[in-house]
């Protein structure tokens, strides 16, 4: 997808792309960022990190570069380039030369409309939500060579970073995903609500819930909070209960900087634990119609000020 920005300040765009390796079980995170500060030319940078299992997350960044687009690429930044379905790149220790194929019907975690129209302060889409990726992943002396890895590839567009936030995708497998955004704005007034989770599950080709995301997040509620953080309340005439879990020792911290140069902090994990519990009422009690665990294959952040 082509940027969305058209040189206003006070603007974020983030591209993103997480997998993991089915072979050794490798998380991997591809961040992409083009910011527009409220005074000052538009910069782009980013980061990657690499999750072996078993070790400490690899970390490296790169620019910040003046932005500068081009036509033959969605994005560019020195040597990192998101062009189609090839990403490349360096970032520190870290290089990366893939090519992503697949990935079915975009996914709306945020209401179409909200996306389209820019009506809140920042929405996520997912035009890829279960794609697979092949190439190969550098970091320090050892390759990751990859063939079909699941992942995928999701934009935001929008005024800056929330106040708190979570984020996480489950590869559910057969094409099944799990997409949740859960947010606290900056904006005033609304940064002392709690936590507004947007939910996205995609089943046997269905989206749950039905209608307008916006709508149904009324009806969950979110807990943001490490080691463990949760989303849990009514799907339509469904109960869904969420829970994620990013070890300290599988999950990377990095800040971040709004447009407007407030700081953030975010915890990622690509190697997180999740289980979905997706419950119909049967009389008076609730029966499990449909359970995931993800043993260190869910992608997953957590963001705080």
């Amino acid at each position: 997808m082509r940027p969305r920005w058209r040189g206003q300040a006070g603007r974020l765009e983030v591209w993103y792309t997480t997998l993991t390796d089915p072979v050794t079980g490798t998380g991997v995170w591809l961040h992409h960022e083009l910011v527009a500060p409220d005074g000052g030319g538009a910069r782009a940078h980013g980061w990657a990190a690499v999750f072996p299992p078993g070790e400490r997350p690899v970390f490296g960044r790169f620019g910040p570069d003046e932005w500068s687009p081009r036509e033959d690429a969605d994005f560019a930044a020195g040597p990192v380039v998101q062009a189609g379905d090839r990403l490349t790149g360096t970032a520190g220790p870290i290089g990366w030369e893939l090519r992503e194929a697949g990935g079915g019907p975009p996914l709306y975690t945020f209401p179409r409309w909200a996306w389209e129209r820019e009506l809140l302060p920042a929405a996520q889409i997912v035009p890829k939500p279960s794609a697979a990726y092949s190439g190969a992943v550098r970091f320090g002396d050892r390759v990751l060579e990859l063939a079909d890895a699941p992942g995928a590839s999701a934009r935001i567009y929008g005024h800056g970073n929330a106040r708190r936030w979570a984020w996480l995708h489950a590869d559910l497998g057969g094409g099944d995903v799990c997409e949740i955004v859960a947010a606290v704005s900056t904006r005033p007034g609304l940064d002392r609500l709690p936590p507004l989770p947007f939910v996205r599950l995609r089943v046997d080709g269905r989206d749950l819930p039905s209608g307008d995301p916006l709508l149904a997040a009324l009806r969950l509620r979110a807990d943001i909070r490490l080691p463990t953080w949760t989303v849990r309340g009514r799907v339509g005439d469904r109960l869904l209960h969420v829970a994620v879990t990013q070890r300290p020792a599988r999950t990377v911290a990095v800040d971040y900087a709004d447009p407007d140069g407030a700081p953030a902090v975010c915890r990622n994990s690509e190697r997180a634990d999740v289980r979905i519990v997706l419950a119909r009422r049967e009389g008076r009690a609730w029966r499990t119609e449909r359970e995931w665990r993800l043993d260190g294959t869910g992608h997953a952040e957590v963001g705080l000020r």
